[in-house]
């Protein structure tokens, strides 16, 4: 890689680093080319990018933004996941190391809250933004659901007690 190259890695990394919601550090010895292109594909399906950098480049690109506490991090052979959602990433990351050994989480950031290994496991477990919002929007439909039952209910018991007087006089 020459060093326009480089320096344009750095930049897109740095710019990254400065937009995005969440960045998870991982080892990654050992995964087969296979394997890190299904995992990239995992993050990739929840809205995030899995980047591969070289260490000292990733420490220049993280340098200057909220994500500079976690340069410690890169050190062996280690990936970037980020995604603009704070829970996406750490979701399909912490699934996909229960699942494949080879891929061993760090740590990662949260803004400018650094998160160790475990903290990135219990980021992972709280429901994902789309969730909140599903569940939230459920709460505010309920009432309005109540409501608009309560407002029909008394006419629809008048007009089954009248359809019931029309067929007892029918019937007669």
């Amino acid at each position: 890689m020459d060093r326009a190259a480089k320096s344009e890695l750095v930049t897109s990394l740095h710019n990254v680093f400065k937009d995005t919601g969440l960045v998870v550090v991982a080892h990654y010895a050992g995964m087969t080319v296979a394997q890190m292109t299904d995992y990239r594909q995992q993050v990739k399906g929840a809205g995030g990018v899995v980047k591969v950098a070289k260490n000292r480049l990733a420490k220049l690109a993280v340098k200057d933004t909220s994500y500079d506490a976690i340069s410690d991090l890169f050190k062996g052979q280690t990936c970037v996941a980020y995604s603009k959602d704070p829970i996406a990433a750490a979701k399909v990351s912490v699934t996909y190391a229960k699942g494949n050994d080879k891929l061993v989480i760090l740590g990662g950031a949260m803004g400018d809250t650094v998160l160790d290994a475990n903290g990135v496991k219990a980021l992972a477990e709280l429901p994902s933004l789309d969730e909140i919002r599903a569940t939230l929007i459920g709460l505010l439909n309920a009432p309005a659901t109540k409501i608009a039952r309560m407002i029909k209910e008394p006419g629809a018991q008048l007009a089954r007690v009248i359809q019931a007087k029309a067929s007892q006089g029918e019937a007669a």
